[in-house]
């Protein structure tokens, strides 16, 4: 179990959900992960459920912005990676060939942030932090444990993700795809990238560690979800790729956690 009090800059910290059904949502992933919400009002009549394990902050869920509504966007989950400045890093993945797509704004008191497309279409959120540093627990069952990229030029995503938050990225050998590991700079594993499959487009895919996957999996069903792949023996552990009941893709992963 990882219990954080901070983020060494460029790691994953955060992650929630933009759905079309908010309570459909909480009430799923509460009964999934024993998740608690707390409510945080963040406009007229609409707020930012704040979930959380024992009093530690996990996740959140949000109602999806009208505008990704009209543009037919699915619901998803968002991954967020900390950042020393969020101006500093947009300007930067501009430079880089990225696209801003919400110039760096202030959440209240929690922190600032803003929302890039990567050159290859994958979108995520810089995260600079005030009060709010991110996930106050990770690599724990219902908690945040690893994101994967699909990216449909991996040596071009392993360069722009590398220069924009100092990552080392390296192959993984004997794999039966190609699959590249993520370390930030303080050398801690951060994440993976591997390539697009089919039609899919690049994107961050959010994984949640559990105890028993195959119960998980199960209970996905029986609370709505649907299975997409797996589970899976990766050698680590144990993987599979599911869906809620809106439609947001999400991953599990079952094996040896980081502390």
């Amino acid at each position: 179990m990882g219990e954080r009090t901070q983020y060494t800059p460029g790691t994953f910290s955060w992650a929630d959900l933009a759905t079309t059904d908010q309570p459909a949502a909480r009430s799923f992933y509460s009964d999934l992960f024993g998740w608690s919400a707390t409510e945080n009002p963040v406009g007229e009549g609409s707020s930012y459920s704040m979930m959380s394990i024992d009093g530690k902050d996990v996740a959140a869920i949000a109602t999806q912005p009208q505008q990704q509504r009209d543009a037919g966007a699915p619901p998803a989950w968002n991954s967020y990676i900390t950042v020393e400045s969020a101006d500093q890093a947009l300007e930067r993945a501009k430079e880089l060939g990225g696209t801003v797509h919400a110039p760096a704004f202030d959440v209240f008191e929690a922190g600032r942030m803003g929302v890039v497309q990567d050159p290859q279409g994958a979108f995520f959120m810089v995260w600079e932090p005030k009060a709010h540093i991110g996930a106050s627990l990770v690599n724990a069952h219902g908690a945040l444990s690893w994101d994967e990229l699909a990216s449909s030029d991996m040596k071009a995503s392993a360069g722009f993700y590398s220069q924009l938050f100092g990552w080392t990225v390296e192959p993984v050998e004997g794999m039966q795809f190609p699959y590249m590991t993520i370390k930030n700079a303080a050398g801690r594993n951060n994440g993976g990238i591997r390539p697009t499959m089919d039609s899919e487009p690049p994107n961050w895919l959010v994984y949640f560690g559990v105890d028993e996957l195959k119960a998980v999996v199960s209970k996905v069903g029986e609370l709505g979800g649907g299975t997409i792949s797996g589970p899976m023996d990766i050698g680590v552990g144990s993987i599979a790729v599911v869906r809620d009941p809106q439609g947001a893709v999400f991953a599990l992963y079952q094996g040896q956690f980081e502390d």
